[in-house]
């Protein structure tokens, strides 16, 4: 395990004192779990946006496969 000194705005310390006091958790295990929720979220915004550029770049193949799929004639 990491030993690490973090600054936290006064504001955001007296909100996340008064949750850990609240749930009954200590404040170590609280920010773990809220950096690993946080890391999950980020993973995901920078997979989506993978998925969105690529899409982009397959995007006028995908069309002219599709248009040419549409051009067959099945009765044939």
């Amino acid at each position: 395990m990491k030993t690490l000194s973090l600054k936290l705005d006064d504001s955001i310390f007296t909100e996340t004192e008064q949750v850990i006091s609240h749930i009954k958790k200590s404040r170590n295990r609280y920010i773990n779990e809220a950096l690993d929720f946080y890391n999950k979220v980020q993973k995901r915004k920078m997979l989506a946006s993978k998925l969105e550029k690529e899409s982009k770049l397959v995007k006028d193949d995908s069309l002219n496969v599709l248009h040419e799929f549409e051009m067959i004639d099945y009765e044939a």
